[in-house]
């Protein structure tokens, strides 16, 4: 695994795309702070840019950086969930302004997941993490399952967890609003 964090590390410090395995499906990823680099995932998706795409981090200490006012149930929800959650936050800041929806928000997910978080660690920035197909079809639920078109469009494909054949779900969405307003998106 080393090898291959080294390696996914040194192309999206170029501005590279990614293919890698995340704590849910397979993700396309870049520096999300590189705004050149979130153009290219999405025309590699073909997916208009205001459809936006969320972002990992690698710990709930990284959220204040990139959300201006980080309501406290936030962290509540992410230590009580028991998979994987992306969370919706208001007030997006310090990310690549084509991330950011046009109302501001950004969806945010702090993975556990050993490969993902260690490169977030590494690069000390949040990484993109977007379904690896191209917008419209089905998120492919292990590598296997991923399109030839997807695979030749990014410019590195970590080669960790290629293998697994386990069935891969996309993480729950909750969205929260001022007053402490929760909306379910996604279960």
């Amino acid at each position: 695994m080393e090898d291959e964090l080294k390696k996914a590390y040194e192309v999206l410090r170029k501005g590279g795309i990614i293919l890698y395995p995340t704590d849910t499906i397979w993700g396309i990823g870049c520096d999300a702070t590189n705004p050149e680099a979130v153009k290219r995932i999405y025309d590699i998706k073909q997916r208009p840019d205001s459809k936006s795409m969320l972002v990992l981090v690698d710990s709930t200490a990284k959220l204040d950086y990139y959300v201006d006012e980080l309501p406290e149930i936030a962290l509540d929800l992410i230590e009580l969930s028991d998979k994987p959650l992306t969370i919706i936050y208001s007030n997006a800041r310090n990310v690549a302004p084509n991330l950011i929806a046009p109302d501001g928000t950004l969806g945010i997910r702090v993975t556990k997941e050993n490969f993902s978080r260690q490169l977030c660690q590494r690069l000390k920035k949040p990484l993109v993490s977007t379904s690896a197909n191209s917008s419209g079809q089905a998120a492919p639920a292990n590598f296997s399952e991923i399109s030839g078109e997807i695979i030749q469009a990014v410019d590195y494909v970590v080669n960790y967890r290629q293998e697994d054949t386990q069935k891969a779900r996309p993480s729950g969405i909750i969205q929260l609003g001022k007053g402490g307003l929760v909306k379910i998106i996604r279960e």
